[in-house]
């Protein structure tokens, strides 16, 4: 039986930006290691500025 380990990753609906806990975000100053989860409430996708409510699990 194969199984898929969920990444964590989260891809962004609006412009198809992911989101990759293992690389962080430099751009808006999260650091490697965070969460989606985690990210603060005001985060936005740093390619199109949409809102974290726009992203969906990526696998």
């Amino acid at each position: 039986m194969i199984t898929q380990e969920n990444t964590g990753r989260y891809i962004c609906a609006n412009c198809g930006y992911v989101y990759d806990p293992a690389l962080g975000d430099a751009m808006n100053n999260i650091p490697t290691g965070t969460a989606f989860d985690d990210l603060p409430a005001e985060w936005v996708c740093p390619m199109c500025y949409a809102t974290r409510d726009l992203f969906d699990p990526l696998d």
